[in-house]
């Protein structure tokens, strides 16, 4: 698996527990799948550029944050 996509994943997973929502909630927020959400936060593929758009719009944060990792 991709690197980038697990931090991404990651990253997805951890906003979206800081805001205590589930992963059933941010896919109706955005548009998507409770398994597409599943299979971004565990690093199995990485959302299309129009998604990540969604996902940042549903985790109310700026798209550059979804890509802050702590390495």
């Amino acid at each position: 698996m991709s690197t980038l996509k697990i931090q991404f994943g990651q990253q997805v997973r951890e906003l979206r527990r800081v805001q205590g929502i589930t992963q059933e909630h941010l896919a109706n927020a955005a548009g998507l799948t409770t398994e597409s959400i599943s299979n971004i936060e565990r690093g199995i593929f990485g959302p299309r550029f129009e998604n990540i758009e969604k996902l940042a719009q549903a985790l109310n944060v700026d798209v550059k944050n979804l890509f802050e990792f702590d390495n």
